[in-house]
């Protein structure tokens, strides 16, 4: 549907008759180039759903953690910033495992030297930040619970007595997802697939 909608571009390549705008029309570069573009609109409008899923490890996951018991040893608490450290950590150990383990295994099943596509590695990344939100909504639910068994909802600085450790799985697995939706997938698909001017306003 989107190649059939681009075809109007192909009028950039033509002058109207009569016309002294010849040296002002488009080259075929030009207009493969703009095809290119729009032709990844759809990817560019799914990927805001990732977005917004991970957005939320350094905003409604770190408030999550600010009111759960966050305490190791007698006087020591785990600082809440420091809890996104679980997502990086699942990104520096699994990259290597992509790499060494799951890329040559689909070589070898595929044939392709990729093992797969730019949008087959966007696809399980996508599938697993829906499950960090649920499995998120699930911790959520059960820290509500607490919160409400204890009388401590309407007291915003209370400490609900849940650990902390609830919270390692989500921050996981929202690092495997950036894994396979960013670091593998997106931004591969754009710097390989979008013109070279553009590249900078794929990806921050």
């Amino acid at each position: 549907m989107v190649f059939v909608m681009c075809r109007f571009l192909n009028k950039a390549l033509l002058a109207p008759d009569g016309s002294k705008e010849q040296g002002n029309v488009c080259s075929i570069g030009e207009v493969e180039e703009a095809k290119t573009v729009i032709r990844l609109a759809p990817i560019w409008d799914t990927s805001l759903f990732y977005a917004v899923a991970n957005a939320q490890t350094s905003t409604f996951f770190t408030k999550q953690g600010a009111t759960m018991d966050r305490s190791i040893t007698t006087g020591f608490k785990i600082p809440v910033a420091s809890l996104s450290s679980f997502l990086s950590l699942a990104i520096v150990l699994f990259i290597p495992i992509y790499d060494g383990v799951f890329v040559p295994l689909a070589r070898a099943l595929t044939g392709k030297p990729a093992g797969i596509t730019m949008l087959q590695r966007i696809g399980p990344g996508m599938v697993l930040s829906v499950i960090t939100m649920l499995i998120a909504a699930l911790v959520e639910m059960r820290r509500l619970k607490t919160a409400q068994e204890y009388g401590s909802v309407d007291k915003p600085n209370a400490t609900v007595p849940m650990s902390v450790w609830w919270l390692v799985p989500q921050y996981v697995l929202c690092g495997l997802s950036e894994v396979f939706t960013v670091v593998v997938g997106i931004q591969e698909l754009f710097c390989d697939q979008v013109p070279k001017e553009c590249r900078s306003c794929t990806l921050p």
